[in-house]
């Protein structure tokens, strides 16, 4: 929503009054000429000196102003309705738009170039413009609003060569709504990748406890990113959320915050016991899965809408496992030839693998831990 707070003392303290719409006379509204700051949300707001949008206009963006240059002197507020995105003006350096023609898009100090001072008529075709007298925003200004024709400086705005600096008004922040779009996702990779290995070895004829433990902790990372349409309308600076999911909520700003790290910590269970005379290994493996979503974002602006395509990616390390296989050992005694045909035997039977635990998990180093 756009809107404009003002308060009657500095400091936003005070007797205070919110508009949303256009004010011709404030002392109607028993506000007149006692404001000293205020808040702008949203479009530009123009505070006149004099009822029904006379006298000197003062600009205020988006922000807040702790203390206004002229307190105390305000008389009407006029909202900015214009689109503001993609400014331009004409100016002409003689009367009736001839002469010599310079096209302006964006803030520009006349005093830098050719056209100092000698601009004599205009005429604006997008956005709403502030006229400097002056280098650097100095001096005697006024506004040129969008599809206006002044042919004559002099006669009309007394204002004759005398142009040395121009900007365009900025818009308002625009808000940002983010849709994932989990029906078309992408799986672009798919990989497992070992992180640990267990082995424990029991040459008893009981049964004997994993010296490991029953659980071990590791840690997990989810690295995600947004990428923006080449075509993208939003600034540096603008932010929005992106809920990926419950306890996954990734704010995206532009141009300073595209992607971001998780860490956690997690723990995957283990088998407790290792049988007589067997040996047990325990692969802890972490699945690295690369997926892009399609992101649907809707911008609302000057209460106008319109949507655009962005990207999310990410490259998940959260899921953890735990695979674990048996062989027996051969019996006390047994021959050398004896013990390999025994293991030969016993490959072939390692086919056979069970899933312990699915937790998140990271790099750890490799610890083979014996009973």
């Amino acid at each position: 929503m756009n809107k404009i707070t003002v308060y009657e003392r500095a400091d936003f303290e005070g007797l205070s009054r919110e508009f949303t719409c256009d004010v011709p006379d404030l002392h109607e509204l028993d506000f007149g000429d006692c404001i000293a700051s205020l808040k702008v949300v949203g479009q530009p707001w123009i505070a006149y000196t004099q009822p029904k949008y006379e006298g000197e206009p003062h600009v205020f963006e988006e922000g807040e102003y702790t203390a206004v240059e002229r307190p105390n002197s305000f008389s009407a507020l006029r909202l900015v309705h214009h689109d503001l995105l993609d400014p331009q003006i004409t100016l002409y350096e003689r009367p009736h738009l001839q002469g010599a023609c310079k096209v302006v898009s964006e803030e520009t100090n006349l005093a830098y170039g050719y056209f100092n001072d000698r601009v004599a008529s205009h005429v604006v075709q997008r956005g709403v413009w502030l006229l400097y007298q002056h280098p650097n925003r100095g001096g005697w200004h006024c506004l040129a609003w969008p599809g206006e024709r002044v042919d004559d400086y002099g006669a009309q705005l007394h204002f004759q060569a005398r142009l040395s600096h121009l900007r365009p008004l900025r818009p308002g922040r625009p808000t940002v709504t983010a849709q994932l779009l989990w029906d078309q996702k992408r799986i672009e990779a798919e990989r497992e990748v070992l992180v640990d290995e267990i082995v424990g070895v029991n040459e008893t004829e009981s049964e004997q406890a994993l010296a490991a433990g029953s659980t071990r902790e590791y840690s997990t990372t989810l690295w995600q990113s947004f990428h923006f349409s080449n075509a993208t309308s939003l600034r540096a600076g603008l932010s929005f959320t992106l809920a990926v999911e419950a306890s996954n909520v990734f704010t995206v700003q532009k141009g300073r915050s595209e992607s971001c790290t998780r860490r956690e910590r997690s723990e995957v269970a283990l088998p407790a016991k290792v049988p007589p005379r067997t040996q047990l290994t325990i692969h802890v493996l972490r699945k690295e899965v690369t997926l892009s979503v399609p992101v649907l974002l809707t911008i609302t602006q000057n209460e106008a809408v319109r949507t655009e395509m962005g990207e999310y990616r990410s490259v998940s390390g959260t899921n953890i496992c735990a695979r674990f296989s048996m062989r027996p050992l051969p019996a006390a005694g047994t021959s050398k030839e004896e013990q390999s045909g025994a293991a030969a035997g016993t490959e072939q039977g390692m086919g056979r693998v069970a899933a312990i635990g699915i937790e998140p998990g990271d790099d750890v180093e490799q610890v083979p831990t014996r009973c």
